[in-house]
């Protein structure tokens, strides 16, 4: 479970060298963000100045995290890379495969037995190759990162799309897939696309009812879910000073949903606290040491606009308190505004359930300032008019917190606490009465509201708010209550107000915990065995996707054209799908299910064109792999935004469709496909998109050349005899086109041991 001080020794040694000899290169000032990068280039990299936003660079991380569902697919193809141990440190977390449904103590148990097959071989696997495992229950992956291994001025890829969270205490930590995640492991550079820069000025101080949660409500609501792509924000200014680590922690977490590739805050005094709080004064030293490498340079702070891409003033001062939703979370409203758009809209103002917790917002902060709310409604005698549950983000602050009366507090109100794990966040809930799908509203202190995402029911309104701000409203039941204005009838028949939320940033007799639930790997790893069984429905070893035949692809068949959103939830579904994460084949039956089709605004419907009939999506994939024959998905903007998944890549490459062609893609989901040997392309004329009908029989043409930065043509053959050629772009690096001849990025490792 320790930290490794000497790896954050090396890491902050060669610091001053690196960041002087970047300032020669780039000749001006340097962002934090840029100090960051320009330390972490792999050898041979730092003797040019690159273009943001233009330039892929290699990159030498200081760890690797995986959460259990994405970590099964990373650990599988590790285990083809033919290495003895991860080059790099790296943690296994077991929090997305427990299903809340009664409450903690119940669903861990089930949890243990139902999923034991898939925590064995985590256990087991991790054992053999020297990477630290956190056992069911132990917490959410990006809560116990920041309480163990997250360090001012590191750099950190996770199997998450939630790995920003780490920003908070000042470290780059970016969302990948588990190709990605294999490569570090395996001892070999990471490339990224060097990120433009976004700067967010805070100034004022937040007060009374507004939380850290508004500013990332705030910004999202500013830059939407596809503004921060191939963007790094940077938070600064005396207003981000003043937040603490964790509540930084929980503006970095919740950039994913602006699509940024990271966020992250300067080192200073709350960092430092937090360091020492949770057992890290030595950490904390180290960097006091390094402090003035650890912001960015007092110029480009001075006058951001010279040195940033955009950027964006918040005064916290004025900042009201926000309500995100529904059905994205980037439709932001101030509470000031809510109860007027949720009338407006025809939005159920009764509210069904108020969740709190989740890797966003499950801090001992959190949990106390929602806590004294809490208390409020048990003194007044306010008996709480929706459903409320609690996670908490890990086992030492649940420890923590239970010591300290807050859950007591809690069930008082009639909360139920759920598990150390993501639970409702990411589909896993067995809510009773959601297969009705009636149309309902829930609010949550969590990061995503997609449609369906949360129980399954379409018509489950989602808000995204923070915790203060759930528990009050779960306390009236009713999405138009406004805390600051409004009061509420209590069982004596009194108006009464809630009063400003209270709590503390770390608990005054610090932290505390029994069994963390960490297990350390073996000192020698070469007499574990990991054991998959032929027969399991769960688990499979993979076999190596075939290499490029070195031809143009023709007569593609068009699989499906997808309208609209189309997410990592709409491509590779979670929730029960969540048991079939190490079983390509199993999994692959739920490809593309949730994505609409632009012929007939239905979902999991399209056209088999060997039969004329109309089928499911992945059977009708299956049927043309079964005929030899290949396809390609067409989609619109922002496509694959969301989660890390690397499935959602994985299914359709299984499958054999060989391209996906849209107007543009969310960063993580293109780097996947291309990873797995995918095409992954873009119209040049994004209106080209409506040329693409029904029937098509498409051809893909250049590959024979293809090159960086030289566009493909797509011909599109159309069912009454008439044909379009379109130029379709891509963003393939040579190392990358490389991928793709190979069949896959692994493909290429094992080719070079």
């Amino acid at each position: 479970m320790a930290f490794d001080i000497n790896m954050i020794k090396e890491v902050y040694a060669r610091y001053p060298e690196r960041i002087e000899a970047a300032r020669k290169v780039v000749g001006k000032p340097l962002t934090l963000t840029e100090k960051i990068l320009y330390a972490h280039l792999s050898e041979g990299a730092a003797s040019q100045a690159y273009s943001r936003g233009v330039s892929y660079v290699d990159f030498q991380p200081d760890r690797v995290a995986m959460q259990d569902a994405t970590a099964q697919m990373a650990l599988l193809q590790f285990m083809q890379a033919g290495k003895s141990q991860a080059a790099v440190p790296s943690t296994v977390h077991c929090d997305h495969l427990i299903q809340a449904e009664v409450g903690a103590v119940t669903d861990l148990a089930k949890a243990n037995d139902k999923n034991k097959e898939v925590y064995d071989f985590l256990s087991s696997v991790s054992n053999k190759y020297g990477i630290g495992f956190w056992k069911p229950g132990a917490g959410i992956i990006h809560q116990v990162v920041l309480e163990n291994y997250a360090f001012p001025g590191g750099m950190m890829i996770g199997t998450d799309s939630h790995t920003p969270n780490a920003g908070g205490l000042g470290m780059v930590a970016i969302g990948v897939g588990g190709a990605d995640a294999c490569d570090v492991m395996a001892g070999l550079p990471w490339e990224l696309k060097f990120p433009k820069l976004i700067g967010v000025n805070l100034t004022g101080k937040l007060s009374g009812w507004t939380a850290a949660k508004d500013v990332i409500l705030k910004v999202a609501g500013i830059l939407t879910v596809k503004g921060g792509t191939g963007a790094i924000v940077e938070y600064f200014g005396d207003g981000a000073r003043s937040l603490s680590a964790t509540g930084k922690g929980t503006i970095c977490n919740m950039g994913a949903e602006i699509g940024a590739t990271t966020s992250i805050f300067g080192y200073d005094e709350k960092s430092a606290a937090y360091l020492e709080g949770t057992g890290r004064a030595d950490i904390a030293a180290l960097a006091n040491g390094i402090a003035a490498h650890l912001t960015g340079d007092d110029e480009v702070y001075a006058n951001p606009e010279k040195y940033f891409d955009q950027v964006i003033e918040i005064n916290l001062s004025e900042l009201e308190p926000h309500v995100n939703g529904p059905f994205t979370p980037d439709l932001a409203w101030p509470i000031s505004k809510f109860a007027a758009a949720v009338k407006e809209n025809g939005w159920p103002a009764k509210l069904d359930v108020g969740l709190i917790g989740s890797c966003t917002n499950s801090s001992y902060e959190d949990i106390s300032r929602a806590a004294s709310l809490a208390q409020q409604a048990v003194d007044k005698k306010l008996v709480a008019k929706s459903e409320y549950t609690i996670t908490p983000g890990s086992e030492q602050v649940r420890f923590t917190v239970d010591r300290d009366g807050f859950l007591d507090t809690f069930g008082q109100m009639g909360g139920v606490v759920l598990a150390n794990a993501c639970g409702p966040c990411i589909g896993q809930w067995a809510r009773h009465g959601a297969d009705k799908q009636e149309k309902n509203s829930i609010i949550t202190s969590f990061n995503r509201n997609f449609a369906k995402r949360a129980d399954g029911n379409p018509n489950t309104h989602a808000f995204v708010a923070s915790p203060e701000i759930v528990t009050a409203l779960a306390i009236a039941g009713d999405l138009t209550f406004n805390p600051l204005t409004d009061t509420l009838t209590n069982e004596d028949g009194q108006q009464v107000k809630l009063e400003e939320p209270r709590g503390l940033e770390l608990p005054t007799l610090g932290f505390a915990v029994e069994d963390a639930g960490y297990q350390a790997p073996a000192e020698d790893g070469s007499k574990v065995t990991v054991s998959v069984s032929p027969t399991s429905d769960r688990l499979q070893l993979l076999e190596s996707f075939k290499a490029w035949e070195g031809t143009d692809l023709k007569g593609l068949k068009l699989l499906i054209k997808a309208k609209g959103k189309c997410t990592t939830d709409h491509i590779s579904m979670a929730g029960p799908w969540l048991r079939f994460r190490g079983h390509l084949d199993n999994i692959s039956n739920n490809m593309l299910i949730g994505a609409v089709n632009a012929f007939n605004d239905q979902t999991n419907k399209v056209k088999n064109q060997l039969t004329g009939e109309f089928g499911e999506v992945p059977a009708t994939q299956r049927a043309y792999k079964a005929a030899g024959i290949g396809s390609i998905v067409v989609g619109d903007e922002n496509y694959g935004e969301g989660s890390s998944r690397e499935h959602a890549a994985m299914e359709p490459r299984f499958l054999g469709v060989r391209a996906i062609l849209v107007k543009s893609f969310a960063r993580i989901h293109e780097t996947n496909l291309k990873k797995q040997g995918m095409l992954a392309l873009t119209f040049a004329n994004p209106s080209d998109y409506e040329l693409v009908k029904e029937d098509d029989s498409i051809d893909i043409v250049g590959l024979t050349s293809f090159a960086p930065d030289k566009q493909l043509q797509v011909v599109l053959h159309h069912a009454d005899g008439t044909s379009d050629t379109i130029n379709v772009n891509h963003t393939y690096n040579q190392g990358q086109i490389e991928w793709f001849k190979a069949g896959s990025a692994l493909n290429l490792i094992k080719e070079g041991l």
